[in-house]
């Protein structure tokens, strides 16, 4: 580890120990002011909740049983609040009550009953103890979301001593949170804080000067993170879909109570719209970088239809870093950046220079994208640069992570200058070539990667080339693959030593060839696939950069 590693990991250290101090003293601080608090005022109004809703999940909620994150637990006739859960991701999903939202699908006389006694167990519970999960901040803002939007269901026929035990839960939560915004280290976590507190203080009687001031907070957050082209400072595309779906039903609350909406709010979300179209494959779905995952196509859509600005997506995301070829039905998305600081490479990926390509409503190339529901392990396997449609050099990764639980699983290295130039001269073809330095300080290399799509559509044309650093030496041999992630949908033929079908379900087919290097298919995990991870292929093209300082390569429909 090098000198510049060790001070950015010692003031890593340093700012999460006084982030957890923090959280500490803002946990003792509640604990000791909530036994004289007595509550007060009322709710007014219900955001609207625009995230998809599932009848299954609701009745067998209603029937005592719980299928979320894609485990399933019968407490057998216990709350779930007090048996051991499956596991942390199930956790967070039942504290987090954002299955509150399928419970209104039903028309049951038994549902506000049930739901009443399942917030009644966490108040109970998890509001007195304050557990560690049921108040992580993420895990918490998700909750005052939830109660106050789906408060119609929690609260009707309710007793007025339900009423004030929820309110005065509801409250302490809220007044918790704005303890530990300012210490909160994941940037989407801190703007849904601040998003969780502003609904709150247009639905619960709040006066004129708290609704001002969780404005003010929410503004300057929103200048902060959300770039001027529209992306998120994580770079993650999910992170803007998850954040519209909060965004426009608290813009909506702000209009309909005839509140001034932060002089941020609607400029942020029309710069917003943009960004999905720029990521979305004509098939409806998110392209993976970066922690995106699966996402539910009616969620996209319930979104998409509150757009305003609908247009052609962007060539590219100049904030962001990202670039977008298109020609008739064939879209190529490609990362060409970086994490913007150490503290915001806590979730990215070491993808720099991966890309997707998909043809009409199939996607043929893809990255592996995040497991929705996985473990931490899978998590962190998933963020390596072999789970990227690039290239890997010695078996290693372009970034190298931090194994410190303390800090978190940030990046020490790797990429820290991207190159792009757009407009190359190639008749006929939309052409982007940027190189990174994620293996220069390994291994003294430039990875250059030259991506074309044909103007007329149906042809990709690539290639990968590495550029000794000068003053460094290459070893005997230097081995190279670069990975070609298939979708799941797609099956592969090997038609001969150089090239291989990529063909669709209904009979959509391009051909991947390369002529340089060993080209073989092999078994593959998509992580992002709705059902979980699921087994997958991928093309590998193997050589040494010693014996050849790059490979070409070209996909082209077959008639």
């Amino acid at each position: 580890m090098n000198i510049s590693s060790r001070q950015r990991l010692a003031g890593l250290y340093v700012r999460e120990g006084w982030r957890r101090l923090s959280r500490r003293l803002a946990l003792a601080r509640i604990s000791l002011e909530r036994m004289g608090w007595r509550g007060g005022g009322k709710l007014l109004v219900a955001p609207t909740d625009l995230r998809a809703t599932d009848v299954h999940t609701a009745e067998e909620i209603l029937n005592g049983q719980f299928p979320l994150a894609g485990r399933f637990l019968d407490p057998e006739g216990l709350s779930p609040f007090e048996v051991d859960l499956p596991s942390r991701e199930f956790a967070v999903r039942l504290h987090s009550f954002a299955w509150l939202r399928h419970m209104r699908t039903l028309r049951d006389d038994r549902v506000q009953e049930v739901v009443r006694r399942l917030v009644d167990d966490w108040i109970q519970l998890h509001g007195r103890d304050l557990n560690a999960l049921a108040l992580q901040p993420d895990v918490t803002a998700q909750r005052c979301i939830a109660w106050l939007s789906h408060s119609p269901v929690i609260l009707k026929d309710a007793d007025h001593a339900f009423y004030r035990r929820f309110l005065k839960s509801l409250a302490i939560q809220l007044k918790y949170l704005r303890r530990i915004v300012d210490h909160v280290p994941a940037a989407d976590v801190r703007l849904r804080i601040r998003i969780a507190v502003a609904m709150a203080s247009l639905s619960m009687e709040t006066a004129p000067k708290a609704i001002k001031s969780a404005a003010r907070h929410l503004d300057r957050e929103l200048d902060a993170q959300i770039l001027p082209d529209g992306s998120h400072i994580s770079r993650d595309p999910r992170v803007v879909l998850e954040l519209l779906l909060d965004l426009l039903p608290l813009r909506q609350t702000y209009v309909n109570l005839g509140h001034d909406a932060p002089p941020k709010l609607i400029p942020c979300i029309d710069r917003m719209y943009p960004v999905l179209r720029f990521f979305r494959h004509k098939s409806g779905d998110l392209a993976l970088f970066n922690g995106a995952t699966t996402i539910l196509a009616n969620e996209l859509v319930s979104v998409l239809r509150y757009d305003e600005t609908a247009g052609a997506p962007f060539r590219e995301l100049p904030d962001g870093q990202y670039h977008r070829l298109a020609a008739e039905d064939t879209v190529v998305v490609i990362d060409t950046g970086k994490p913007r600081s150490t503290v915001l490479s806590r979730t990215a990926h070491a993808g720099c220079l991966s890309f997707e390509m998909s043809s009409g409503r199939y996607r043929f190339i893809v990255n592996s994208g995040a497991p929705r529901f996985a473990g931490e392990r899978f998590r962190q396997m998933a963020r390596v640069t072999a789970c990227h449609s690039t290239v890997t050099i010695n078996d290693t990764s372009s970034a190298r992570m931090c194994r410190s639980r303390f800090v978190g699983p940030v990046m020490l290295s790797g990429v820290s200058s991207v190159a792009v130039s757009r407009d190359g001269a190639l008749a006929g073809f939309d052409r982007v070539v940027a190189t990174h330095d994620g293996y220069a300080e390994s291994y003294g290399v430039l990875h250059e990667r030259d991506l074309a799509v044909r103007l007329a559509g149906g042809l990709v044309r690539g290639q990968d080339h590495f550029r000794l650093l000068e003053g460094r030496s290459f070893p005997d041999s230097l081995p190279a693959v670069a990975r070609f992630h298939i979708h799941p949908s797609i099956t592969l033929r090997r038609h001969s030593d150089t090239e291989i079908l990529m063909m669709a379900t209904e009979g959509e087919v391009w051909a991947f060839s390369c002529r340089d290097g060993q080209m073989d298919i092999e078994e593959d995990v998509f992580f992002a696939d709705p059902s979980g991870m699921r087994t997958a292929l991928q093309i590998v093209v193997s050589f040494d950069i010693v014996e050849t300082s790059g490979i070409q390569w070209v996909i082209a429909r077959e008639a």
